[in-house]
């Protein structure tokens, strides 16, 4: 044998291992791949023992202190205990707030029993025209629990900042200062007994869908 058929025939060997070698990699990274998405479809099923996925809840709420319909300073505290369903409005309000209002009375009726657990809330982002009695005069329309809350510019200031509610006048009558709307967020909150953020209703909901909503969260 010449000592070029010598070296071909060391060379094939080496060859043929690395081949193997680099079959043997894709088999492992593949199999690595494979085994990994499996875990991860796992874990977002739940089906991992121990793998939890985190609800991180937004910050919304905080301490506050306002005047109720009927004139007694309540704080936040006042309503611990209990769900609080909460609603930002004013009286004044000539379409929003009558229809989210009456929905969610609705709903209160479509709850029986449940609705003893829910403490509903109306607060003014209109303090300058909405007074106590403003708001206990325009609460008779709606469920009878519901609790009209009123306060000074910077106390209503302060809830609309703590739960993130846009409030600010619109279409303004330069002749007459009392005489103007006000935009303002349609959204409803949901909070816990001990006063923290539980879910939220946005605006154009169904009586039928706020009420099983809220079963599901009780």
């Amino acid at each position: 044998m010449d000592m070029l058929g010598a070296r071909e025939k060391r060379i094939m060997p080496i060859k043929r291992i690395y081949l193997y070698l680099a079959l043997a990699v894709v088999v492992v990274l593949a199999g690595a791949g494979l085994k990994y998405f499996e875990n991860q479809k796992r874990i977002a099923s739940g089906q991992v023992p121990g793998a939890q996925v985190k609800t991180v809840k937004p910050a919304i709420g905080g301490a506050f202190t306002l005047t109720d319909h009927n004139g007694n300073r309540v704080k936040d505290t006042s309503f611990h205990g209990k769900y609080t369903l909460m609603f930002f409005g004013y009286t004044y309000c000539p379409d929003v707030c009558p229809t989210t209002l009456t929905t969610i009375s609705e709903a209160l009726d479509l709850m029986g029993d449940d609705a003893k657990k829910i403490q509903p809330l109306f607060i003014t982002v209109d303090p300058e025209r909405d007074k106590p009695e403003d708001l206990k005069s325009y609460l008779e329309h709606f469920h009878s629990s519901f609790v009209g809350l009123t306060g000074t510019r910077p106390e209503i200031d302060k809830i609309t900042k703590s739960f993130r509610i846009y409030a600010a006048k619109a279409q303004e009558n330069k002749e007459d200062p009392e005489d103007y709307l006000m935009d303002h967020s349609a959204v409803s909150y949901m909070m816990r007994p001990d006063g923290s953020f539980e879910t939220f209703f946005s605006h154009g909901m169904t009586a039928e869908s706020i009420a099983i909503k809220i079963k599901d969260h009780l």
